[in-house]
């Protein structure tokens, strides 16, 4: 890590929620950073944590059931987990801005979209409501929607699902942040509009020179758009890595069963085609973590101590960190 290049820096970040059903250990202790211009992608399965720290991030966690217990989260060196609100609100949109998993249930049904971009610009720069609509229009054409002009003036339930996430990423970009949060930014599309949209931020990113966090279940948009990867299971990361490492070379065996999960062309038996393997079991509750790896329960390779021991983060080296006592044991040997 070149400290130099780093932007945004969590560390030993804890949310937890805490409800009639006892404490959810949401994120319990993530540590990572993103560098300028980086695409860090964080992926696992539902439940696991990542819109959580996303969230946390954002200054957004659910209340009162949900409270940041433990943790720093640096921005440009600044701790922005001391700020008030108030700050924080300044600090949404400009500094770090996020693109919302479901776009029809995040946009206003009342407004129309070029209004909602409008609104965006002018409570961070200070321009006229011409200016800022003009800067609207504008935002659409660069997000490639036809007609902006024209369509600047429908609401969301006129657009189609792919237009709704464009509008979302334009007004996520119109103040130009350096750091913009894509939590499942292709979940409800279809196929071929997903592409389109990753193209459309990798494209954009280059042009804003903005960093990017990703957040996804999707390892096939992650080989696409990242550089590097964290893996998060039951609230912690579990491992981490460049994308050439984590693909190539997987240490844990909850990281090589998600790789193994992935349907892949042209696979193939003698007896016709390759099934695809599952990972058996479910997510953990988060209200009943034992003391032992949270994935042993789960894992064909667990030993007996994995029940009652659970260990740290092991350096593998060249920045590939895995949290698994086969691989702690292995290194020590």
């Amino acid at each position: 890590m070149n400290h130099d290049d780093v932007l945004l820096n969590v560390r030993g970040l804890k949310t937890y929620f805490y409800t009639l059903d006892g404490i959810a250990k949401a994120v319990d202790g993530m540590s990572f950073y993103l560098d300028k211009g980086e695409t860090l992608a964080i992926v696992g399965e539902s439940g696991c944590g990542k819109s959580i720290t996303a969230l946390s991030i954002m200054g957004l966690v659910p209340q009162p059931a949900g409270k940041i217990v433990n943790g720093k989260i640096y921005l440009n060196n600044d701790d922005i987990l001391e700020y008030p609100e108030s700050k924080m609100q300044d600090i949404r949109g400009d500094k770090i801005a996020m693109i919302f998993q479901e776009p029809m249930t995040s946009l206003n049904p009342l407004m129309t979209v070029g209004s909602q971009i409008s609104e965006m610009i002018l409570r961070h720069r200070r321009v006229t409501k011409k200016e800022s609509w003009e800067r609207s229009v504008s935002m659409l054409e660069k997000v490639q929607i036809p007609s902006p002009g024209r369509r600047a003036k429908d609401y969301p339930h006129q657009l189609s699902g792919g237009m709704r996430q464009r509008v979302m990423i334009a007004i996520a970009l119109s103040c130009n942040p350096q750091i913009l949060i894509a939590d499942e930014p292709t979940t409800a599309l279809d196929v071929t509009i997903q592409a389109q949209i990753l193209d459309l931020m990798l494209r954009l990113k280059q042009d804003y020179e903005t960093s990017i966090l990703m957040i996804t279940h999707d390892l096939g948009v992650v080989a696409e758009v990242a550089q590097r990867i964290i893996v998060m299971y039951a609230g912690k990361i579990i491992e981490e890595g460049n994308v050439f490492s984590i693909f190539e070379n997987p240490r844990h065996p909850y990281t090589k069963a998600l790789l193994k999960s992935i349907p892949k062309f042209g696979n193939r038996t003698e007896h016709g085609r390759e099934p695809l393997q599952e990972i058996t079991g479910i997510v953990p509750n988060l209200y009943k973590l034992g003391s032992g790896c949270s994935f042993c329960p789960r894992c064909k390779e667990a030993m007996d101590i994995c029940k009652i021991k659970d260990v740290g983060l092991t350096d593998l080296g060249n920045g590939h960190r895995v949290r698994c006592l086969l691989c702690k044991s292995k290194r020590e040997e």
